[in-house]
């Protein structure tokens, strides 16, 4: 039975839970034959698909552990849903490929070599099979160049039995090379690692999922497959035979289709939730530029799980074939994935977008479309659907226009220098003309030419016009020269500048700059070999290494990976944990200190080469496998064999590093491997790992001892034992192999520009592994050396930019490599810092200005390149043509002529002649210009002028520019009365030329309005005389009208001295340009009107003294500028401003926010005070009185405040002799002015009183005083409050009323609670009229407020107070009495003042005896007395109060009436019965004491009508007259009561009773009669109770 693998034998359970139940009773069988042929199909890591994507099936793949390839795959896009994956030639079924426990299907050689001929990569069976799967040779056949589909002639039907038999994969190179592989497939239900991802979490959790599961299996058994040798005659006959498969070519194909169908059944059953795939482009559309009427069509192949719906977009708005029927064709077939666009025109050009979308998300794919129509003449028919080749002499461009795309550069960014950590930003302005909306360009970074992707470190922007780049946090790694390339279609254009990054400065003085560059390289399990670069600056101290930091990604601790420095530039670092990531950095050390850190490393995974070369390139699929490379077939339990191709890679002089190949012969489980070294010509081999064996094929061996020479070998272990060792190496002497280089020579510096110096040197010789050059810069005779770059360059020339204008350098070159900077190279020669010239470029459109019997005119146009500096001159060469023949050059001018016209003499005439035209400068003479057009030389007799030349233009704006031109040469035969302006588009034909002015210009320069922006134009000129117009000048150069970003004009000024002057700056300007001003555009030649003053960019023209004769147009050019100009008009009103605003300036006044004022303070103080708008710190004051100045001191305190413009003079009081004038003088710097104010007579004498006045207002408030005088108010009781508001009080502050300097006493004292003080006088009348006084005083002093209540002041208060009783009163009441019926109103109280009126119905009431009015208390009433009829009605009581009246009415009619009326009847009633009733009138008294024995007499009178009837009682009881006591009733009404003598028996209570008809009264009075003795008695023993 056959041997599983452990993870098999001890994993059952994991293989059951997984196998396929169809696949048991064929798994047996094939573990008992395994020595039988079988079926094999290895099928690449292409998927295949059905329905909406097309399936396809790839080759196997041949990959060996050299090209560390981990498994094959035939596309950058690799299905979920692929059936098997090869890992080298391992056989691996689509069945068997979802169980755990996957036996190894192999054919032995002889069928693989039968079977390879037949179906080799290239044959034509497996083509045509192929093409029906497959999208595309590319999509089949990427990554597998030597790969070969082998699949035996005999194994069309899946036999049970299977022989265990290695598969041979032959290449067309290899076919007589055999490579074995054993391979255990592993598969699991989790989606594996897909490769090293970007993010660090994301690297941390990849590299340790893979090693978990790869250590799963690392100790395990593999099948293991075994190669027989053949012979050659067996190779031939496996060749005759697969020969024989050609003829079976049809049942192959069936074979080969049922086999696939079988596997998409398969892969139907299983779990898609752990099969799914985001969609991926295979094959993106491509944009298309084609002619008009054309057809096109794109192209693209998705892959996904599911499969993807794919989504065609036209500029982002989905496309609808239903709306634009036979417009769009979109089609599907096997996966590939079409949109064509019929008959295209200009409305098609568009950017189209294909969406591909499944559940696991979306991605996008874009192309463009350029539909280009021929300007010229063509025939239609060939712009139809098809091909068509256009000749290359039309000049289209991809984009499909007859001129390709004009791309600009504006605002460029320029030579760049920065420092470490800081923010640095490039950034360009792109103009693309055309400007077509559909199309947008690339836009593309370079640093050292190397493309620039964005980064935490890089940020990218492109706004649509204009394109930055950021550096976040410059470091010197981003030292270099960047490049902006903006791509067209096929086009580009590119604009570069340098950035130079210095170093951040040093935390310790004198420290080294920091590394640069870290890089790790040869990364493995356990170790990573870590190089830089070194530092361009060292301190002023030699550095004396580096040390070498690692951090884990994940985590922020650094930890230092070596103990001592080390010079050399790379350096292993070991102890790395396996399948973690690090970072790493570099500090340089000198004897100062230790450098800032570098920048870090990017992140590296401790892998083996070949796992990480797996995970890079694992498609998305489920894998957990590993594959173990075998050379013989494996067995359980054997010791492996030694290692083999063991070498040192790399010698210094602190480690070697040793590298080998993983032997054959190994077990079934992992290997790891023991270094031992000796001393070269020994024998004693020591261990060096002794304690964990190394993982990796490389070791880098430490503590040797230097310059002395070790051998080295290596042994292989395991599980069963320790192998043999390598061969040993040859002797390795501990040294550094690479030495330091050499320094560089012949170090030559050449001028660049004026801030720049191009230097370059030449290689140091016998130079190893250089890394670059450092070049550093002096002012001659400082000795103080900078570095010129601080990230070394490559190559032998360099610009050092940065450097002074007109300084002498020397410059020095150092070499760097990983073992060090050389000695610095000697000393260059000095040069002073000045930009290079070089010979202008050829003047061009040469013509011919007049021409006469011996000689001709020549006017020719400037050169466009005038090589930096100025043109000298120019040199003409002339020669005759003769029959066509043209013959020799001769030289017209020795002396170089400066104008561009010239006459060349001693010409023969009727002879035609060619001239060509040099310019010359500083530099030399440049190349001549091409040989002008044949012209006769002959005489002109025409009598129109000849054509003006130099028509040249100025101040170009977008809507306007200046044309200037010179006047001919040959005038005719008058003089010339002016000249016409012709113009065009520059791509207008001849008879779109149109004439500018309608009359002919005098002047030989013209304004010209109305341009349209960002067209190009060309202008010519013509002269007319007498005779008429003559032939006009050439066109002058096309001009776009436009005004160029960064543009500025002249603009005029007038200084603080009124000088008055025009400026013009130039930030445009090279070394070699010059302002260069004109009047009227003709050079200014006369300096006695004008001063010219240029500093830098900026340039001014001052005029000296401007008149009438300064009238006219100034313009400025800047030579050796891209036509940098601008004019300014002075006219006569212009003229006139600029006097008047130097006037003001020459004589400048102090502007004043307010004139010279005066006021009183507090304390009566006079305050003289002015303010100027603004005053420097220099400004000073005068103070004049009178016309004499007056001084700071006791009675005048001056003040200048300089920052609010403030000056102020105080004076303590005002006195007769202060009469007069006074004058504020102010000066600043040139500026003054004056303010006055005139004090005399009234002004003067108010102004005074006002201050004694406030004087004596701010004594008296220094003591107790009153805030507000004495006032009065009336109160809602109608009570009048006389108050007053008092300040500055204290306890012993007292307060005393007075009424006509009476004190009014008042009975509390006031508490002057909230500071007020009141007198509350109630009821208020004319008595109350008089002059109130009230006194504050205590210790401080005393305060008078008087009130006058008189006259007008009183009737005032009075009508106040009769509105509050006129507002008190309340509504009319009905009352009825006895005598009538009474109307009455209640008020507060009344007084005398308030006049009251009654109105009834309307009607003022005039008062009788029996309508009367009066005042009784608070009720004011109206009595009617015997009430009648007549009385019904409303009536209306009338306040009046002095001012307004105040009414109150009530309706006495109706009910109201009769009810009063009814009451006053019965009233009445009641008062006749209590005027007729019985009454006792008065006489008797209350009590009578009498003494005993005293006559007792009362009397008294009562009244009643009728008479009423008198009778007596006593004590309550009938009592009559008897002898002692007399009672009689006499006339009526007098009533007496005698007792003669009384006694104590009369004593008691005696009650009169009167009674008539209408009523009966009772008097009491009760007799009390006392004993004179008892008294006295009584009286003694009172006195004796009190003692």
């Amino acid at each position: 039975m056959m041997s599983l693998p452990f993870y098999q034998r001890h994993h059952d359970h994991y293989d059951r839970a997984y196998r396929h139940k169809a696949l048991q009773s064929t798994v047996s069988q094939y573990q008992k034959e395994t020595k039988n042929k079988s079926a094999v199909y290895a099928q690449g890591s292409t998927a295949y698909a059905r329905g909406s994507s097309a399936y396809r099936h790839a080759s196997a793949a041949d990959f060996s552990l050299e090209s560390s390839a981990a498994y094959s795959h035939g596309s950058s896009a690799h299905h979920l849903e692929s059936a098997a994956y090869s890992y080298g030639s391992t056989a691996y079924d689509h069945a068997a490929a979802q169980s755990k426990r996957s036996a190894a299907y192999s054919l032995d050689s002889e069928a693989l070599s039968k079977s390879s001929a037949a179906y080799s990569h290239g044959s034509e069976s497996i083509n045509k099979l192929a093409a029906a799967y497959r999208l595309g040779s590319e999509a089949y056949s990427l990554g597998l160049k030597d790969s070969n589909l082998m699949i035996e002639d005999q194994s069309y039907k899946m036999s049970p039995k299977a022989k265990r038999a290695k598969q041979n994969l032959v290449s067309e190179d290899k076919e007589n090379e055999a490579i074995d592989y054993s391979v255990p497939i592993f598969t699991g239900r989790e989606v594996s690692i897909s490769g090293i991802t970007d993010t660090e979490e994301e690297r941390i959790k990849e590299s340790a999922a893979y090693i978990a599961r790869r250590n799963l299996f690392a100790t395990g058994e593999g099948v293991s497959v075994k190669k027989v040798a053949k012979s050659a005659s067996e190779e031939e006959h496996h060749e005759k035979k697969s020969r024989k498969v050609a003829i079976r070519e049809s049942a192959e194909r069936m074979a080969l289709k049922k086999t696939l169908e079988d596997t998409q059944a398969f892969h139907k059953k299983l779990n898609q939730d752990k099969l799914l795939h985001p969609p991926e482009f295979v094959i993106e559309p491509h944009s298309h530029t084609i002619w008009e009427k054309q057809n096109v069509k794109f192209h693209c192949t998705v892959a996904g799980w599911p499969a993807p719906r794919v989504t065609w977009y036209k500029n982002n708005v989905p496309i609808d074939v239903q709306a634009h029927p036979g417009k769009y064709t979109i089609a599907n077939r096997y996966g590939l994935h079409s949109l064509e666009i019929s008959t295209c025109d200009f409305d098609d050009i568009a950017q189209y977008r294909a969406s591909a979308m499944n559940v696991k998300g979306e991605i996008s794919a874009y192309a463009s479309l350029v539909v280009k129509r021929y300007k010229g003449d063509i025939d239609a028919s060939h712009l139809h659907a098809g091909t068509f080749s256009m000749p290359l002499s039309l000049g289209v461009t991809p984009h499909g226009f007859a001129s390709r795309f004009e791309i600009k550069f504006i605002d460029k960014f320029d030579v760049t220098f920065g420092r470490e950590g800081e923010t640095m930003s490039l950034g360009c302005t792109v103009v693309i003309s055309p400007d077509i909306k559909r199309f947008k360009p690339d836009i593309e970074w370079y640093r050292n030419g190397v493309l620039i992707t964005p980064s935490k470190w890089v940020q990218m922007h492109w706004t649509g016009e204009r394109a930055s780049l950021t550096l976040t946090h410059a470091n010197k790694e981003d030292e270099g020269l960047y490049t902006l390339r903006v791509v067209m279609g096929e086009y580009y254009e590119e604009y570069s500048g340098y950035v130079f990054v210095r170093d951040a400065d040093a935390e310790i003085p004198g420290a080294p700059g920091a590394p640069l560059d870290v890089q790790c390289l040869d990364a493995n399990k356990d170790y990573v070999i870590v190089s830089w670069k070194q530092p361009a600056v060292d301190g002023g101290n030699p550095i004396l290494g580096y040390f070498i930091d690692r951090c884990e990604v994940g985590t922020t601790h650094w930890t230092q990976c070596n103990e001592t420095p080390v010079k050399f530039a790379r350096f292993p670092v070991t102890g790395l944990i396996e399948g973690r990531s690090y970072i790493f950095r570099v500090r340089a050390v000198n004897k100062a200190g230790v450098s800032l850190p570098s920048r870090v490393s990017e992140p590296v995974a401790a892998l083996d080469p070949s796992d990480r070369a797996r995970l890079r390139s694992h498609p998305s699929a489920p894998w957990t496998g590993q594959i173990i490379v075998t050379e013989e077939e494996p067995a359980e339990g054997v010791v492996p064999g030694p290692p083999t191709d063991l070498q040192v890679i790399e010698a210094t002089k602190n480690y070697v590093v040793l590298s080998w190949k993983p032997p054959g012969q190994r077990g079934h489980e992992g290997i790891m491997y023991f270094v031992e070294k000796c001393v070269a010509g020994t024998e004693d081999w020591q261990r060096v790992n002794t304690e964990i064996p190394v993982k990796s094929p490389r070791f880098a061996v430490f503590d040797l001892s230097e310059g002395k020479s070790y051998c080295f070998r290596v042994r292989c272990c395991n599980s069963a034992g320790i192998g043999e060792p390598s061969e040993a190496t040859e002797a390795t002497v501990v040294d550094d192999k690479l030495d330091i280089p050499k320094p560089p020579g012949r170090i030559i510096p050449t001028r660049n520009t004026d801030t720049s110096v191009v230097v370059t040197w030449t290689e140091p010789p016998d130079a190893k592994e250089l890394v670059g050059y450092y070049i550093e810069s002096s002012v001659v005779g400082s000795g103080h050396w900078e570095p010129c770059n601080n990230n070394p360059v490559k190559g032998t020339r360099f610009i050092c930019h940065g450097l002074v204008n007109g300084e002498k350098y020397i410059f020095r070159v150092r070499a760097v490599n990983a073992a060090g900077l050389s000695e610095f190279s000697q000393d260059s020669e000095p040069i002073e810092v000045q930009a290079a010239i070089a010979a202008p470029s050829p003047p061009y459109d040469i013509t011919v200005l007049e021409s006469v019997r011996d000689s001709m005119v020549l006017g020719w146009k400037q050169p466009k390149a005038i090589g930096g500096t100025e043109i000298t001159g120019y040199y003409v060469n002339y020669r005759e043509v003769i029959g066509g023949v043209p013959g020799k050059w001769r030289e017209a001018n020795i002396k170089a002529v400066t104008e561009r016209a010239y006459r060349i003499e001693n010409l023969k005439e009727n002879t035609v002649y060619q001239f060509q035209v040099a310019a010359a400068n500083l530099a030399g003479v440049g190349t001549p210009s091409l040989p002008s057009k044949p012209f006769k030389c002959e005489e002109w007799t025409i009598a129109v002028p000849g054509p003006p030349h130099d028509v040249t233009y100025t101040e170009v704006r977008k809507d306007s520019l200046v044309l200037l031109w010179k006047e001919p040469v040959y005038t005719g035969r008058s003089p010339i009365a002016g000249y016409y302006i012709d113009m065009k588009e520059t791509e207008a034909k001849e008879e779109h030329w149109r004439s500018v002015n309608e009359k002919p210009l005098q002047k030989k320069y013209l304004k010209i309005a109305g341009l349209t922006e960002g067209v190009s134009y060309v202008f010519r000129v013509r002269a007319t005389n007498q005779a008429g117009v003559g032939r006009p000048s050439d066109p002058c150069d096309p001009v776009v009208a436009e005004t160029r970003p960064g543009t500025k004009e002249v603009v005029v000024n007038v200084d603080d001295d009124g000088v008055i002057s025009l400026n013009f700056e130039c930030d445009q300007m090279t070394p070699n340009s010059k302002f260069v001003w004109s009047k009227n555009y003709e050079p200014i030649e006369d300096d006695s009107r004008l001063d010219i003053d240029t500093k830098g960019g900026k340039s001014k023209a001052i005029f000296k003294d401007l008149g009438e004769d300064d009238l006219g147009i100034y313009s400025c050019v800047v030579t050796d500028t891209d036509g940098v100009s601008s004019g300014y008009t002075i006219d006569e009103e212009e003229m006139k401003r600029l006097l008047a605003l130097s006037h003001e300036h020459k004589f400048p006044t102090i502007p004043l926010a307010s004139e010279l004022a005066v006021e009183i303070l507090e304390k009566g103080e006079v305050r003289f005070w002015l303010q100027a708008e603004k005053l420097s710190g220099n400004a000073k004051a005068n103070f004049v009185f009178n016309d004499k100045e007056i001084f700071n001191g006791e009675k005048y305190k001056m003040k200048v405040d300089q920052h609010t413009g403030l000056v102020e003079m105080i004076m303590d009081k005002l006195e007769d002799k202060d009469e007069g004038t006074y004058t504020f003088q102010l000066q600043d710097g040139k500026a003054t002015n004056q303010s006055s104010l005139v004090l005399i007579g009234d002004v003067f004498k108010k102004l005074r009183d006002e201050a004694e006045f406030q004087k004596k207002e701010w004594h008296r408030k220094q003591g107790p005083h009153f805030v507000d005088q004495l006032g009065w108010e009336v109160t809602d009781e109608c009570n009048v409050m006389l108050k007053c508001k008092v300040a500055n009080i204290k306890k012993e502050t007292h307060i005393v009323w007075y009424k006509d300097d009476r004190e009014i006493m008042v009975d509390e004292e006031h508490d002057f609670k909230d500071g007020v003080c009141t007198l509350l006088i109630s009821e208020f009348s004319k008595k109350d009229t008089g002059i109130y006084e009230v006194i504050l005083k205590d210790d401080r002093g005393k305060d008078i407020s008087e009130l006058k209540l008189t006259d007008t002041a009183f009737a005032d208060l009075m009508n106040e107070v009769c509105r509050r009783i006129a507002l008190s009163a309340t509504d009319l009441k009905i009352q009825s009495t006895a005598e009538g019926i009474r109307l009455y109103s209640f008020v507060t109280y009344y007084v005398e003042d308030l006049r009251v009126g009654w109105v009834h119905n309307d009607t003022q009431i005039r008062f009788t005896d029996r309508v009367k009015t009066g005042v009784t208390g608070e009720q004011i009433w109206l009595q009617i007395n015997e009430p009648t009829p007549q009385d019904k009605g409303k009536y209306t009581m009338e306040l009046f109060d002095g001012k307004t009246g105040h009414k109150k009415t009530v309706d006495l009619s109706g009910q109201a009436f009769d009810e009063a009326f009814a009451e006053f009847q019965r009233l009445k009633q009641a008062a006749i019965a209590e005027k007729n009733r019985a009454r006792v009138l008065g006489g008797l008294p209350d009590v009578v004491t009498i003494q005993e024995g005293k006559a007792l007499n009362l009397s008294c009178t009562v009244w009643g009508d009728p008479t009423p009837e008198v009778s007596w009682l006593k004590n309550e009881k009938s009592f009559v007259s008897d002898a002692n006591c007399i009672l009689r009733f006499e006339s009526g009404k007098n009533v007496s009561f005698t007792i003669s003598a009384v006694s104590t028996l009369d004593s008691g209570k005696y009650s009169l009773v009167v009674k008539n008809k209408y009523g009966t009264e009772t008097s009491d009075v009760t007799v009390s009669v006392f004993i004179p003795e008892e008294e006295l008695e009584k009286n003694n023993e009172d006195k004796k109770t009190k003692a």
